[in-house]
């Protein structure tokens, strides 16, 4: 029987553009990877346009999707789970609970968790219990994490100003239980940092910060995080070509002139990047 290569992605999704499972599912499925998208929500398009239409779904329905697949014995075929922006308390223990029926059936599985809450700019935009479900139920049982700076801060109570204390949030947090840490915006300057850790290593990488604000690039990176780490069981050549595929995309993206990821027009990037950015390993 062959190793499974299905990724069960659960999070937001838009019709117009790339956040949540609209940015996350074609770079998996350029990957190689078959991916089953459950969306907590359908929006027309990302709120940051200041309007849009579409709902938050309901947790019973998350839940019944979800059932629909296990009865296929979509577990079975399963790598790895993905979630995203919940929507509501109640969808984020329907995902644990999936995370822990999925281990069950293939206990290599792995649950990398964004833990979609805000930013630095807009603050929290989530939901009341959001947090705390990250923080108390999350986290104890997700084997990959991948915040960004604000929501490392919210997790972990740590206040971060430098990439040692990154560092030293990101540890802090790995030890809430994560086996792996993905931070992926960490912005000094002109240049871009991403961390990623286990408990064996520390990596840092750099990239140049590119003048242009786009949305659904930190959806992109847990994907594409979670895609090479399921294939390489790597945290330094994971980081590396994350961090070089959204770089690319990106680049491609002001290129274009375009306030959406161009994900389409980026996809061989996202496969093969042109320019690659090494990471260095901080211990």
């Amino acid at each position: 029987m062959s190793a499974p290569t299905g990724i069960l992605s659960i999070q937001s999704a838009v019709s117009y553009g790339h956040v949540g499972n609209s940015a996350a599912v074609f770079p998996l499925q350029r990957l190689g990877f078959e991916v089953w998208p459950v969306n907590t929500l359908q929006f027309s398009n990302h709120p940051g346009y200041g309007a849009w239409r579409g709902r938050i779904f309901e947790p019973a329905l998350i839940a019944d999707l979800v059932e629909g697949m296990v009865e296929r014995g979509a577990l079975a075929a399963c790598a790895g789970l993905l979630s995203g922006y919940l929507g509501d308390p109640a969808t984020g223990e329907i995902v644990r609970r999936t995370a822990t029926r999925l281990k069950a059936v293939n206990p290599a599985a792995l649950w990398c968790c964004d833990p979609v809450m805000g930013d630095s700019g807009s603050g929290l935009y989530v939901r009341p219990g959001i947090p705390e479900f990250f923080r108390e139920r999350a986290m104890p049982a997700a084997d990959i994490v991948t915040p960004n700076r604000f929501e490392l801060e919210q997790l972990t109570g740590c206040s971060i100003d430098s990439l040692a204390g990154a560092l030293a949030a990101a540890d802090r947090l790995r030890a809430m239980g994560p086996l792996v840490i993905l931070v992926t915006s960490l912005e000094r300057g002109d240049a871009v940092e991403m961390l990623a850790l286990d408990d064996q290593s520390a990596w840092v990488v750099v990239t140049p910060r590119l003048p242009i604000e786009v949305n659904g690039a930190g959806d992109a990176a847990a994907a594409l995080f979670l895609g090479h780490f399921l294939k390489t069981r790597n945290v330094e050549a994971s980081l590396g070509a994350t961090a070089s595929a959204i770089f690319a995309v990106i680049e491609v993206t002001r290129r274009a002139g375009a306030r959406e990821l161009q994900l389409i027009a980026a996809q061989d990037e996202i496969v093969a990047p042109t320019r690659r950015f090494t990471p260095l390993r901080l211990r």
